[in-house]
């Protein structure tokens, strides 16, 4: 049946088969890029082209064979699951490329930016209804030995009411020298009817026709999964006019900073932040979450998020193409096309497969008649069964179809895994290394204890250490200038101020330089006392931060902050363990905090006074003993460890884009549950994988044995081979299912 792969790759033009471009980047990101974009450094400009008919490998392939050597062609980039075909090509060679595609009887049209793709016109039933009436019959004749001609004419009446396409694209595929399903498909039908096998050849053209039919349904599904996803953001949102007025317009249309209005059980149409109002809003459909969210001044909103109660208005912050929702639908649709691990050796057995067993079929219709005087017509009949069961269609479409559900199903939870290879590597984690601040606690700190150690006035030591800490975004930082605001302490001018990573911030307040940061910058600078360490080692071993205020000379005053542990980090934690994983927590606060928050969240190994380049090294030490690791952290300061890990799970991606891009899964929301459910899916997706794999070669092995032995008819081949391919589809399609 059909070898619909759908896994959509952006691989450039290599090889003329579509298992030669199996080793595409991970990080492959789909192109869609405005009609003839110029590309940097080539000279060339990329065209999108939606071709409807493209939709599995088969096309592809074709594709692949005709465009790839043309002249003033650089690169081909196929994004099936959108119909997308993405020519890099110097600007004189459009016209021939659209030529070359209308050659192979596909109709190219010009895709306009991402939009979503039209969908192709359903074929109507009847014919196939016709068809297998007609097939049926022509058994029916033959059984009833009626003359010769009824069952033929039958027979040639069902294959012209539905097979003609495929003998269509089977011509095309022979032509281009390539040995497609439509190819192998013709061939056996041909065969069966110069044989006289009339019931047969109709059987057999019937079940393949329908067998494409529910198969191209099973995928509209998968492929559905990830455009239920965009419908979710409206089309239209209300917008504050110059005038003050307030008018529906085009979401696409509106600009960044526009104000727009909301009214309760609407849906958003952009990402904003609130500007009056307050409301709660159910955030499920971006971040997984089940339970509506407070929003009031100041807070995040995304599209396609439902405001539950209460109106509100909010400031755009992204435009329709660059939201939130944008990007999860953009990063899943990328994510297809970066194959994985088990998608590339299933490619590159097929190809290796489907020549052997033609090549096998032939031997089997030529040797033993002119060898062993065998009966041509027995021998020839056996060869077009192995024909149809040289079709690994079972075994190509089994794998992309089970990944893109994995993918869908984890997007829906707020998983947003970026490739399929991330989703099959997960299940072989073995250890998980967690930032603290923000993924394990919930990264905003407040102020706890304060002392002035030199007799200063209260009042100014906050001052001075507001004014510098309320220029940091350090959350340790923010915590002691919120506290300063809260109690309405004023702000004094800074100049030359300065950060210090991973130490703190220093600047001059009234012509005197003043430092604000941790132990280690205080010790830099040579102003510890056994009585200073001592007092901070009390505070620390309670799982505080402490921020020490000094001047050149001495130590002015001590703020101790404390961060809180979320409550799903505990559960998450014990999940993970009881999954098999090891965690360990790496953070730049000091031992005692790092220690502390450790034993509280349940967590036996912690690491402390950690700059990023030392969490880096941390997991490359893992990763030289061959161990699969994983960090788990807030996106920004982490970014270097999560880059270098196998695999790097950004939290609460919803609000940073960076996150998003960086990450190879983004968790939506800050909720470290999602890390043992995705180990779950992954560990999911493979058994599927596996058990699919064995499903299609097994039933392929029984059906060759049997043809070999002489009771394989091609029927029943035909039937394997679509009972195998429904089997396999219907065992991936389960996936979309998966809590």
């Amino acid at each position: 049946m059909s070898d619909h792969t759908h896994h959509h790759e952006h691989s450039h033009a290599h090889g003329h088969d579509h298992g030669e471009a199996a080793c595409c980047d991970s990080h492959a990101e789909p192109v869609l890029a405005p009609l003839g974009v110029p590309v940097t450094g080539g000279g060339g400009v990329q065209t999108p082209i939606r071709i409807l008919q493209m939709d599995c490998p088969t096309e592809e392939a074709l594709l692949r064979g005709k465009l790839g050597g043309m002249a003033g062609v650089a690169g081909l980039e196929f994004n099936l699951m959108q119909r997308v075909l993405t020519v890099t090509h110097i600007p004189e060679a459009l016209e021939p490329i659209l030529a070359a595609v209308r050659s192979l009887g596909y109709t190219p049209e010009l895709a306009q930016g991402s939009a979503p793709p039209t969908a192709e016109p359903a074929k109507p039933w009847s014919p196939l209804i016709v068809a297998g009436v007609a097939a049926v019959a022509s058994e029916g004749a033959h059984f009833a030995a009626l003359p010769a001609w009824v069952p033929a004419l039958l027979a040639l009446m069902a294959i012209a009411t539905c097979g003609l396409t495929t003998y269509k694209k089977g011509w095309v595929a022979l032509r281009n020298r390539n040995l497609n399903i439509n190819a192998l498909m013709s061939i056996a039908v041909t065969g069966a009817l110069l044989l006289g096998q009339w019931p047969e050849a109709a059987m057999v053209m019937v079940l393949f026709t329908l067998a494409e039919r529910i198969e191209a349904m099973s995928l509209d599904r998968a492929r559905n999964a990830i455009q239920g996803l965009l419908q979710l953001a409206p089309e239209r949102a209300t917008v504050q006019q110059a005038d003050g007025s307030w008018l529906a317009v085009e979401a696409k249309s509106v600009p960044l900073q526009a104000r727009v209005r909301i009214q309760p059980g609407e849906r958003l149409a952009l990402d904003g932040l609130v500007a009056s109002g307050r409301s709660t809003l159910d955030q499920a459909a971006i971040t997984g979450e089940s339970l509506p969210v407070e929003k009031t001044v100041g807070d995040s909103v995304f599209a396609g998020t439902v405001n539950a109660a209460g109106s509100f208005e909010y400031v755009v912050t992204a435009l329709a193409g660059d939201s939130t929702l944008a990007r999860i639908i953009h990063a899943v649709e990328a994510a297809q096309g970066a194959r994985a691990p088990t998608q590339r050796f299933v490619d590159q057995f097929a190809r290796v497969y489907t020549p052997v067993v033609f090549a096998l079929a032939v031997l089997v219709a030529v040797l033993p008649p002119l060898l062993a005087g065998g009966d041509w017509f027995a021998w020839v009949y056996k060869a077009l069964v192995l024909l149809v069961i040289a079709c690994p269609c079972a075994l190509v479409i089994s794998t992309p179809v089970t990944i893109v559900s994995g993918l869908a199903a984890a997007a829906r939870q707020g998983i947003l895994i970026k490739g399929g290879v991330f989703l099959e590597q997960g299940r072989k984690l073995a250890w998980l290394a967690l930032d603290k601040t923000g993924t394990l606690t919930h990264g905003k700190p407040v102020q706890t204890d304060f002392a002035v150690l030199d007799g200063s006035a209260e009042a100014e030591a906050r001052g001075i250490a507001a004014s510098l800490a309320s220029r940091s975004d350090h959350p340790v930082s923010r915590a002691v200038a919120d506290a300063a605001q809260r109690d309405g302490i004023a702000l004094l001018e800074v100049v030359n101020f300065e950060a210090l990573p991973g130490r703190g911030t220093h600047g001059d307040i009234h012509g005197q330089r003043y430092l604000l940061g941790n132990h280690r910058l205080i010790h830099a600078q040579g102003l510890c006392s056994d009585a200073l360490e001592a007092r901070l080692a009390a505070l620390e071993t309670q799982g505080k931060t402490v921020v020490v205020l000094a001047h050149e000379k001495q130590v002015i005053a001590l703020f101790a902050v404390a961060d809180t542990v979320k409550d799903s980090s505990r559960q998450a934690v014990q999940e993970l363990q009881a999954l098999g994983i090891q965690t360990v927590m790496l953070t730049g606060d000091n031992p005692h905090t790092a220690q502390a928050i450790a034993t509280q969240v349940g967590i036996a190994e912690a690491h402390g006074d950690l700059l990023p380049e030392d969490k880096l090294k941390f997991l490359e030490d893992k990763i030289r003993q061959g161990v699969a690791v994983g960090m788990v952290g807030d996106g920004i300061n982490d970014a270097p460890a999560l880059a270098r890990a196998d695999i790097g799970f950004a939290m609460g991606a919803a609000g940073s884009g960076t996150a998003i891009e960086t990450a190879d899964v983004a968790l939506m929301d800050d909720d470290l549950r999602k890390l043992p459910r995705f180990i779950r899916l992954s560990r999911a997706t493979h058994t599927l994988l596996v058990q699919n794999i064995v499903l299609a070669l097994g039933i392929k092995a029984v059906f060759l044995v049997l043809t070999l032995m002489g009771s394989g008819t091609m029927w029943m081949a035909v039937f394997a081979d679509v009972g195998a391919s429904l089997l396999v589809v219907g065992n991936g399609l389960r996936l979309l299912r998966f809590k």
